[in-house]
């Protein structure tokens, strides 16, 4: 009776724990970049007693553990937003931003840069990573703190004027490409961005402020690559990945969970009252 408790209590926890999940996704429903989450249930280990005869163990469970929290990191639809800093990324690939304080890199599926000091910036201050220097870039090209006024970039795309000229207009394309226009007419592309890519994401954790940080068990780390390349998806300029969050799912669920806790909870107050009973056979 004591182990119906105890299986009844774990249920308790593990619903619990569900729930915090199911809530996390609830109130991440407006979150940009925001990826779902849902718990894996697993049992515990079982009590044998004796066989059945025929050489099978009698086993009855203890319970119920949480395996594992996993994240669901379908595509999320896009908002327009219409400034050319906002971007995100229509199929596979994470941006890579870096602290310039620690140096350390975070990968992240929220586009909503803003330029700050003429570096690209997430909301964070975190700087946006890419090939910087002028186009042609391959994977050699060197990778850095993506500038949108790149004094030395701007200079190399027209170095036979003087005074230098300065940039006009620019614009981020699919390719993550950073097209510039310069005040002498002069066009090129001073810098692009570049995603990263993951084995197992699930492996990722999750650092607060929608980034992520590399773990080994994420797989080998490859050298980031361009968008359109290496399997990466696309850059939408002027727009913004939501949540992937489905509201009405995540409801269910809820229900789900709650009636699940509800179940296990009179699990508890049921072996109670038998254990009360007993307790009563000697008066």
């Amino acid at each position: 009776m004591i182990s119906s408790l105890q299986t009844g209590v774990s249920g308790l926890q593990q619903f619990q724990e569900d729930l915090e999940v199911i809530g996390n996704n609830i109130a991440n429903v407006n979150t940009t970049g925001y990826k779902s989450a849902s718990m894996q249930f697993a049992d515990t280990f079982s009590q044998s007693f004796g066989n059945t005869g025929s050489g099978s163990t009698m086993q009855i469970g203890t319970g119920v553990d949480s395996a594992s929290v996993q994240s669901d990191y379908t595509q999320g639809t896009f908002n327009p937003t219409g400034i050319k800093t906002n971007l995100g990324i229509s199929g596979n690939g994470f941006f890579v931003v870096k602290d310039p304080a620690s140096g350390v890199n975070f990968a992240t599926r929220d586009g909503g840069f803003t330029v700050e000091s003429g570096y690209l910036v997430s909301a964070t201050g975190y700087r946006v990573q890419g090939y910087t220097g002028t186009a042609p870039f391959s994977s050699s090209s060197p990778i850095g703190d993506l500038q949108i006024n790149d004094a030395s970039a701007i200079a190399a795309l027209n170095d036979t004027t003087t005074p230098a000229p300065t940039l006009a207009d620019w614009s981020i394309d699919s390719k993550g490409q950073i097209n510039a226009a310069l005040s002498d007419g002069t066009t090129g592309v001073i810098g692009q961005v570049v995603l990263q890519n993951f084995t197992n994401p699930q492996a990722l954790q999750k650092q607060g402020n929608n980034l992520f940080f590399y773990t080994t068990a994420a797989g080998p780390l490859s050298a980031p690559a361009a968008p359109m390349s290496a399997g990466m998806g696309l850059i939408k300029s002027g727009a913004l990945e939501s949540s992937n969050v489905d509201l009405a799912g995540q409801m269910a669920a809820m229900i789900v969970a709650q009636r699940a806790f509800e179940a296990n909870a009179k699990i508890v107050t049921t072996s109670d009252e038998v254990l009360q009973t007993l307790v009563n056979l000697k008066r």
